[in-house]
């Protein structure tokens, strides 16, 4: 039995966040490799307002209000002392002081999860920093797993210093995630699912919104948290405030067309795939993107994966059959299923874990 320690930002809710759902499909996929883990998860009113998984079976979960506090921190470093590995991931509130909260406790092998990459590569241009990282704290840890691959990882090393920085995307859990009868609440020619964000928005108008107007006849369904209350919306797109986990895989089986849309960040330095990619291909959906660098590395476009740039391309996408649409998401899940689910992310994790033992604790 190894002991893993997690400090992430959520596993309890999954409202507003992509972080949940990942440290659920990895810790379980680790637990059942035999990890025994606990996850450190700070206390606050949004995601206690909205916790869909309060009481994980496959790790320990510690909430708690203070990071200040005395208490909290001699919790932690009780778990700390006994853990074969820490793992710290991105966005976690005080994540700084943490980090350096850890150089004080006993040598263990240390991994930072940056699940935001390109939001912190970019912060550490611009002032040195993110909110929950300094940029002169990447080169304490043993391996800097990243949501983004490709050119991201020889920046975090070359430039700022990572002893070794490896992608470990985010994954799908085969079991969750697969393919359901359609269900007439969800039933609607596009679908898109994913929180607010003001770079998001351009392109939900162009290949969302626009499609929408121009296909009245059509259902269109817009899914996520946080959108402003102003927002006019065509009258044939019906907005769903949040779904939970569990509806997710009877969501992409039921509609025509699933929409992925990227942050900018994300498309300036590409390979970064969404948690709602992978999740959808495993549903057999089928999938229209935009488009980013090394997203042909992931799927194959035209049979695995359409990708668009305009509303004129979606208008295309609606005209294939749906033996053809049902072609593309079949294709799409035999791809995810062999190499994108947290299986092989926990295996990637492990490797990580096994050569950080051998070559000695991390370096201060």
């Amino acid at each position: 039995m190894r002991r893993l320690v997690v400090f992430g930002l959520s596993i309890s809710s999954s409202w507003g966040n992509g972080h949940a759902t990942t440290y659920r499909g990895l810790l379980a996929a680790l637990a059942r490799r035999g990890w025994e883990i606990t996850f450190f998860e700070h206390d606050v009113e949004w995601y206690r307002a909205h916790r869909d998984l309060p009481r994980p079976e496959f790790c320990d979960l510690r909430l708690y209000a203070d990071w200040g506090s005395a208490a909290v921190r001699a919790e932690a470093s009780s778990a700390v002392r006994e853990a074969d590995a820490v793992l710290v991931g991105s966005y976690v509130a005080h994540g700084t002081d943490l980090v350096q909260w850890l150089d004080g406790q006993p040598a263990r092998p240390r991994f930072f999860y940056d699940i935001d990459t390109p939001i912190t590569l970019t912060a550490f241009q611009q002032c040195g920093a993110a909110e929950y990282l300094r940029a002169d704290q990447v080169p304490t840890f043993n391996v800097y797993f990243s949501f983004t691959g490709g050119p991201a990882l020889d920046e975090l090393e070359r430039t700022w210093g990572a002893q070794q920085a490896r992608a470990l995307y985010c994954g799908v859990d085969e079991s969750v995630y697969r393919p359901h009868d359609v269900q007439e609440r969800f039933a609607c020619a596009v679908g898109y699912m994913g929180t607010y964000a003001v770079d998001r928005q351009p392109g939900l108008e162009r290949l969302l919104l626009d499609p929408a107007r121009r296909n009245p006849g059509a259902s269109f369904i817009l899914a996520g948290a946080q959108y402003p209350q102003g927002m006019r919306l065509p009258p044939n797109v019906r907005h769903i405030q949040h779904l939970y986990p569990a509806d997710h895989a009877a969501f992409y089986s039921s509609c025509g067309l699933t929409l992925n849309l990227t942050r900018s960040a994300m498309v300036r330095y590409g390979w970064s795939p969404s948690v709602r990619l992978f999740e959808a291909a495993a549903c057999g959906a089928c999938i229209v993107s935009d488009t980013w660098g090394g997203l042909s590395t992931l799927f194959q476009e035209g049979r695995e994966i359409l990708l668009t740039t305009s509303g004129a391309d979606v208008q295309a996408c609606l005209a294939l059959t749906d033996t053809q649409r049902q072609a593309i998401g079949e294709a799409a899940r035999h791809r995810v299923l062999a190499e994108h689910t947290y299986e092989r992310r926990a295996e990637v994790f492990e490797d990580a874990v096994d050569r950080s033992a051998a070559v000695g604790a991390t370096v201060r």
